[in-house]
């Protein structure tokens, strides 16, 4: 299936394909100029004209991973931003959106030749480069930090982000599966969010798909198959629904309603099989139909209609209408079951969803409906989900303020968490928090100060304790004294789901309690560190706490220690930068080369007699495998003379062994080593970590497949990570890289099983 840009907002059933061979179509700058006269807009055409011809240029010799020009991947991006109705700047803007970082092109020079609006929302676009961050994940957050700031500024940065996203996702099959996988999870994670919470529906489940593709591609094409086996089927079944609301509808004085079939997104359905363990015959609303009218009046009338024709299946209707989902999104719901006419034949449930054309418009497209109907402004309520959507990042903005990198990416994911629950102050009005939201989040929700001053709650009139979960329907009533005495409790942290909450939470630590924060922070500091074994000597000390209030972007070592001490910094979260940073400002000068120390001896391997390495020039040599890298026989190797430990190996593309020995300090140490024949015969261990969907029996899954391939396993454990994702660890026996290769591979086809480490 060729699939083109302009197939972003299709909604008819039949115009959905499953079949695996999904395909950019090769776009030119043809194609985006048919689709702009598509449209309808009026689109200034001289100016992404010249924006095509200047990225045209800087873009000249570029390829890309699919050995494609460069230019394809921007004008891809322009025409998807095109189909979603977007205005003249965010088309110039794509077509020019990855010169800055590409090419020797500056954003002086954009601005000069595009002016500042389109500089601005390139420069939002323009990654950070990796030097001067730690982690891969520090890097990512930064990134996604600096697009939302960027964001609060103009909406567009995000919409435009997301279809690069989506470009980058059907043109993926060109990288290696690793990276596949990682970009994928990104998308999933952050990306797909983003979208729901845009309210651009069609970006969302593209993204999902795609990203569910790389991350299980069997469990996706199980699914696949099961959609397309049933394809003609389904058509039938929902043409009938169709023509059976139409007749009634027009029998009920309904005449003007729009009828159009839809079929839930894989992504959706594996969530349901997987995440829920329901069969494929258990999802209730695989098939829909939309029933678009003029009015809400007429909503009401047709739900009533189709209530009349179908059985309805119990507690399944939900009203959006009357409470509008957090990004504006308004329709009626409901499920129904049909019976079938052939006694061999089970009545098959289906969804109705019921809306008027302004919420159609709003549901598909979102946010961008702001620009898509932008004169005369169709889309009922337009300004108002756009101006809640930029307030939404605004707070979220001021939400990360108190975060570290490492924990930005954990409150984009709390805020657009797609499951929310609806809840009620004594007075009636609604409250939309995310499922798991407690009490404390609530009292937060509705005040700073009603959150500080808080002593007690009620719900639905009994007393409840201040970490009760909440549920769609409660009636809460929060109990206040009138004056803050103890303020919140630190335990509140734990306990709050938002972080709104949590944010409150910390600041008010941070600015009622600043000598309790510093004394608290610099005690469990120091108490971690002489835990993990780091012990800074004095003449260090400066150095090396330096760095750490550079990197955690504070202004002096008392920031350092309250930031620690009201919640903005976890500790255990920062030991792996706290671990490399010793390595090099401590260890390093004292004469030993990349991780070599005494904090890190204990995680290496000593073999006695036979290590299966050879050192050149040296016989009877004690020798011990770096576990900074774990190297295999297989991968090219060197050995490093520690003192007092014998030779430590190392792979060559080490990151703690110099690219360039003959300049890097002590030279001397560095020696050839290379694999014995003895390796034919040993086995070295390695420990891999899986990251997964968390679902029963997976632990259970990888332990059979390891015995299965008579692998020796040394520890295995597992743990729940957040967003009801696990990780295993395993410490196993293998031969040689090859060795580990078949056993990764084969590992990565259990269902649920999202990378391997």
């Amino acid at each position: 299936m060729t699939k083109g840009n302009d197939d972003i907002a299709r909604t008819d059933v039949n115009e959905r394909d499953f079949t695996d061979n999904v395909v950019e179509a090769y776009q030119t700058y043809d194609v985006l100029v048919a689709n702009i006269a598509k449209s309808g807009k009026d689109y200034d055409m001289a100016a992404i004209e010249k924006a095509y011809l200047f990225a045209n240029k800087a873009h000249a010799g570029q390829k890309r991973k699919s050995g494609e020009p460069y230019i394809v991947h921007p004008i891809s991006v322009a025409n998807i931003l095109v189909s979603l109705g977007m205005d003249t700047d965010s088309v110039v803007a794509a077509l020019l959106h990855d010169v800055v970082e590409d090419t020797p092109v500056t954003l002086e020079e954009i601005e000069k030749t595009f002016g500042s609006t389109t500089a601005q929302i390139i420069d939002g676009l323009t990654k950070l480069s990796k030097l001067g961050f730690n982690t891969e994940e520090e890097h990512q957050s930064e990134n996604v930090r600096r697009m939302l700031i960027a964001t609060n500024k103009d909406i567009r940065v995000l919409i435009i982000k997301l279809a690069d996203r989506l470009n980058n996702m059907r043109t993926l099959s060109a990288m290696y599966p690793q990276k596949q996988r990682t970009i994928s999870r990104e998308t999933l994670e952050v990306y797909a969010p983003l979208a729901h919470r845009l309210g651009i529906r069609p970006v969302k489940e593209e993204l999902e798909d795609l990203s569910l593709r790389y991350l299980d591609p069997i469990g996706y094409n199980e699914i696949c198959e099961r959609l397309s086996a049933q394809q003609a089927d389904r058509h039938a079944f929902l043409e009938e629904i169709k023509e059976e609301l139409r007749e009634k509808l027009i029998e009920y004085n309904i005449t003007n309603a729009e009828l159009s079939g839809r079929i839930k997104s894989v992504h959706g359905i594996y969530n349901k099989m997987i995440m829920q363990g329901k069969s494929f015959e258990d999802i209730y609303d695989i098939y829909a139909v939309r029933i678009i009218v003029d009015t809400v009046t007429e909503c009401y009338a047709a739900l009533g209609v189709v209530q009349t024709t179908y059985t309805p299946l119990p507690s399944r209707f939900k009203d959006y209408i009357a409470m509008p989902k957090s990004n504006g999104y308004k329709s009626l719901h409901n499920t129904f079951i049909r019976k079938s006419d052939d006694p061999n034949k089970n009545a098959v449930p289906f969804e109705v969803q019921i809306r008027t054309r302004d919420m159609h418009l709003t549901a598909e497209y979102g946010v961008a409906a702001h620009w898509k109907y932008k004169t005369g402004m169709a889309a009922e309520g337009g300004n108002k989900v756009f101006e809640n959507t930029v307030s939404w990042i605004r707070k979220m903005i001021e939400d990360q303020m108190d975060s570290e990198s490492a924990d930005v990416l954990d409150v984009i994911k709390e805020d657009i968490m797609p499951e929310e629950i609806y809840v009620f102050t004594p007075k009636g009005e609604i409250k939309v928090l995310p499922r798991g939201a407690t009490v404390i989040d609530f009292a937060y929700s509705i005040h700073s100060q009603v959150g500080h001053r808080m002593i007690g709650a009620k719900i639905d009139g009994r007393i409840v304790p201040l970490n009760t979960v909440l549920h769609t329907g409660n009636r809460i009533e929060i109990q206040t004294t009138k004056e803050i005495t103890n303020g919140p409790s630190r335990d509140w942290l734990n306990m709050a789901k938002t972080s709104q909450a949590k944010t409150k939470i910390r600041s008010w630590f941070k600015n009622e309690r600043r000598a309790e924060n510093i004394e608290e922070g610099k005690a469990e500091f120091e108490r971690e560190m002489k835990r993990a074994g780091l012990i800074i000597p004095d003449d260090k000390f400066d150095e090396f706490m330096q760095e750490q209030i550079r990197k955690s972007h504070k202004d002096s070592i008392d920031d350092f220690y309250a930031a620690i001490g009201y919640g903005a910094i976890v500790i255990t979260k920062l030991m792996p930068r706290l671990r490399e940073d010793y390595a090099r400002i401590v260890i390093k000068p004292m004469g030993l080369q990349g991780i070599e120390g005494n904090f890190i001896e204990e995680e290496h391997k000593t073999f006695k007699g036979d290590p299966g390495v050879r050192v050149e020039g040296i016989d009877n040599c004690q020798i011990k495998m770096s576990r900074c890298c774990n190297p295999l026989p297989g991968d090219e190797i060197i050995g490093f003379i520690t003192r007092g430990f014998g030779v430590s190996v190392h792979k060559r593309s080490c990151p703690n062994v110099p690219e360039d020995i003959s300049k890097c300090e002590n030279p001397e140490r560095w020696i050839k080593v290379y694999w014995s024949e003895s390796t034919n015969y040993r086995e070295f261990k390695t420990t891999l970590r899986l990251f997964c969907l968390n679902r029963k029996g997976l632990l259970a899954d990888v332990t059979t497949q390891l015995s299965m391939m008579h692998i020796s396993i040394s520890m295995l454990n597992s743990r729940e990570l957040k967003d009801d994702n696990a990780m295993i660890t395993a410490t196993i026996s293998v031969s040689s890289k090859e060795h580990l290769a078949q056993i990764t591979s084969k590992l990565s086809r259990i269902s649920g099983v999202l990378s391997i480490e």
